[in-house]
C-alpha cells in the first residue's frame, strides 16, 4: 500500500539504451513519464508500467473515537488483521493496524485479497493510549484506580520495572495484551522481563510508588 516510487528502473537514449539505469521521476502525464537519469542527467519522456490500485474504504479508531479515510492498494495483494499500513489523510499521515476485514454483505474475515474487501477496520498504532490500573502499594485492591497514559505505539512495558508519567509513579506487575498482537507466548504477561510495547497493550496492571501514595491525611 504504498506510492508510486520516485526513482525508476528504464532506459537511457543517452547513455544506457540497451541496460536500465535509475531514473528519477520528474512529472506524470496521460501515461507518459518525464524521468531524468541519474547517470548522465539526461532528461526525457518514457512508459512506465505502474501496477493497478483500487480504493477502499478504511474505518480507523483512535482513542475511543473514529473516523473514515480511503487507501489505494494492488486488488491482488493479501492482507490480514495483525499487519499495519501508513495511511494518509488530509489532516495526517498515521501507522494503523488491521483489526477486522469486511467483505460484501457484511461478511467479515481474518484474511483476503484486497480486491475482495469492503472496508478495512483499523486502529492508530503509532500513537496509543494505554489503560493502565494502579492498586495501592498496601495491597488493598479494593481501593484500585485506573489512569489513561498517551505514549508512543512502541514504547516499552516491561513486568517488574518502574514507570514515571508526571507525578504518578507505579511498578508493573502485569501486561493484557490485545487480540490483534503477534508474538507473545502468554496472556496475560506477568514475569519479570515480560516486555510488551504500547500498540499492542490492553491494560497494564501496577502497584503504586509514587512518595505520597494513598495517603490516609
Amino acid at each position: 500500500m504504498s506510492e508510486t516510487a520516485e526513482r525508476v528502473p528504464v532506459t537511457c537514449p543517452s547513455c544506457s539504451p540497451d541496460v536500465e539505469t535509475v531514473h528519477e521521476v520528474l512529472k506524470d502525464g496521460s501515461g507518459q513519464f518525464t524521468v531524468r537519469c541519474t547517470e548522465c542527467s539526461h532528461v526525457h519522456k518514457t512508459t512506465i508500467e505502474t501496477e493497478e490500485e483500487v480504493e477502499r474504504d478504511v474505518v480507523v479508531s483512535q482513542d475511543g473515537e473514529s473516523f473514515t479515510a480511503t487507501v489505494d492498494a494492488p486488488p491482488e495483494e493479501s492482507v490480514a488483521v495483525g499487519e499495519e499500513f501508513v495511511l494518509e489523510t488530509p489532516e495526517a499521515i498515521m501507522v494503523v493496524r488491521i483489526t477486522d476485514l469486511q467483505l460484501g454483505d457484511e461478511k467479515r474475515t481474518d484474511e483476503a485479497k484486497v480486491e475482495d474487501v469492503e472496508t478495512f477496520w483499523t486502529r492508530a498504532v503509532d500513537n496509543v493510549r494505554v489503560n493502565v490500573t494502579i492498586n495501592p502499594n498496601d495491597g488493598r485492591r479494593d481501593d484500585s484506580r485506573g489512569l489513561k497514559i498517551d505514549v508512543p505505539g512502541d514504547h516499552e512495558f516491561t513486568v517488574g520495572e518502574v514507570e514515571e508519567f508526571g507525578d504518578e509513579e507505579f511498578e508493573v506487575k502485569s501486561i493484557a495484551v490485545r487480540d490483534d498482537a503477534t508474538g507473545y507466548d502468554f496472556n496475560p504477561l506477568g514475569e519479570a522481563g515480560d516486555t510488551a510495547v504500547a500498540k499492542d497493550i490492553k491494560r497494564v496492571y501496577g502497584d503504586d510508588k509514587t512518595s505520597s501514595a494513598w495517603s490516609a491525611w
